[in-house]
């Protein structure tokens, strides 16, 4: 009787558990990683949803391989972090706390990166800057801290050989006073001095939430200036560039936007009298050489939305695809492991060859830097893709 009972007990189990292909519960749960990004202002919500397009499509692609961990699919836990550090933490700890994210990625503005990187910490759940810029981003070696974009160093240093190259000895920086913004300036003045350059720089700043620059600009306009420097991020950054050319700052004195914004889809829609002979800063040459993950991912972007890619949503997909490899390598969603894989691996990303995050010096910790280049548009309406290159990092 004892022996049936085993019998029909051991039956039970075998068919619950489907069989001999009996897989433990939490092999077949899927992966979590958290995106957090700007979705509402004060933030750049363009930029956010285009990370947000990214980091979806990484999903299509490693979930359409069979997922991770011999099985287990990946998901997104989508945050709003309203481009504010409190906003940003909230979203950190509710991706990691209640979530149980194994990884945090889709930073676009510094502020909300250097705060959430406080959290992460003491949390213990490695983050990833997928757009984010300022030097404590990765400058306080933090190990839960990684990065996968142009740091401000190298940013200023480009933007001064192009003056050089230029002649622009009077320098005007518009910035706001985000963590961006006045490490920007606080970055431009010190290699200035450092470097003994011939350059004269006015700087003025503003909260982003302002809706109003013109205090600023007529300050700009009296200094006279050979080029202005437009450090808003979203919003203001469009409002510089609209009242710079009501003010009749523009296009005599030429203006430079201090990232990417002026090549997505709808910057003409926005400035279709006042974007003519802009120069703004890239992170990717339509020329540059894509992997293979990369040529599958354009592709992709390209179906589904009906454009081209920019450089947000490809390393929004990158730093996903990152996530994924990590926890491969590590055949773990254990945050600690997949730390040391980050720090130890070699990733395949949108751009070719293999992302490293080596344990370096400064502000070089932790951190894959794209190249840098300025781009000028030519006539109204110009596809950003066919922008003259007025400087190329290492050429």
């Amino acid at each position: 009787m004892h022996r049936i009972c085993r019998v029909a007990a051991f039956a039970a189990i075998f068919l619950l558990a489907g069989g001999f292909g009996f897989v433990p519960a939490h092999a077949q749960e899927p992966v979590t990683i958290g995106l957090v990004v700007p979705l509402s202002p004060p933030g750049d919500p363009t930029a956010g949803q285009l990370i947000r397009r990214g980091a979806e499509l990484a999903l299509d692609y490693y979930n359409g391989k069979g997922g991770v961990l011999g099985g287990r699919k990946l998901q997104l836990s989508v945050q709003d972090s309203q481009g504010r550090p409190e906003g940003g933490v909230a979203a950190y700890r509710r991706v990691v706390g209640e979530d149980k994210a194994v990884a945090v990625t889709g930073f676009f503005h510094s502020s909300v990166n250097i705060a959430a990187n406080e959290v992460a910490k003491s949390m213990g759940v490695p983050t990833i800057g997928t757009q984010t810029s300022a030097a404590d981003i990765t400058a306080k070696h933090y190990e839960v801290a990684f990065r996968t974009h142009l740091i401000d160093p190298l940013r200023v240093a480009a933007w001064l050989e192009f003056m050089q190259k230029k002649g622009f000895k009077r320098v005007s920086m518009v910035a706001e006073t985000s963590d961006y913004g006045v490490g920007l300036i606080t970055e431009t003045d010190r290699q200035i001095k450092e470097k003994k350059l011939p350059i004269e720089l006015q700087t003025l700043t503003f909260d982003r939430t302002s809706t109003d620059l013109t205090p600023q600009l007529l300050q700009v306009k009296a200094f006279k200036p050979d080029l202005l420097v437009n450090v808003g991020v979203g919003a203001p950054m469009d409002l510089m560039i609209e009242q710079a050319a009501t003010l009749a700052i523009t296009p005599a004195v030429p203006m430079l936007v201090s990232y990417d914004a002026p090549i997505r889809p709808q910057f003409w829609q926005l400035h279709p009298n006042t974007g003519d002979k802009l120069y703004f800063i890239a992170y990717y040459s339509p020329k540059q050489t894509l992997s293979e993950i990369g040529t599958w991912f354009t592709k992709a972007y390209e179906e589904k939305y009906k454009e081209s890619p920019v450089y947000s949503s490809l390393n929004g997909f990158g730093d996903v695809a990152i996530v994924a490899q990590a926890v491969e390598q590590a055949k773990s969603t254990d945050p600690k492991a997949i730390i040391q894989s980050l720090e130890n691996g070699k990733f395949a990303f949108w751009s070719s060859g293999d992302v490293t995050f080596p344990n370096a010096d400064g502000v070089f910790w932790h951190n894959f830097s794209p190249p840098v280049l300025i781009l000028q548009f030519q006539r109204p309406g110009q596809d950003w893709k066919e922008a003259e290159v007025a400087y190329e990092s290492g050429k």
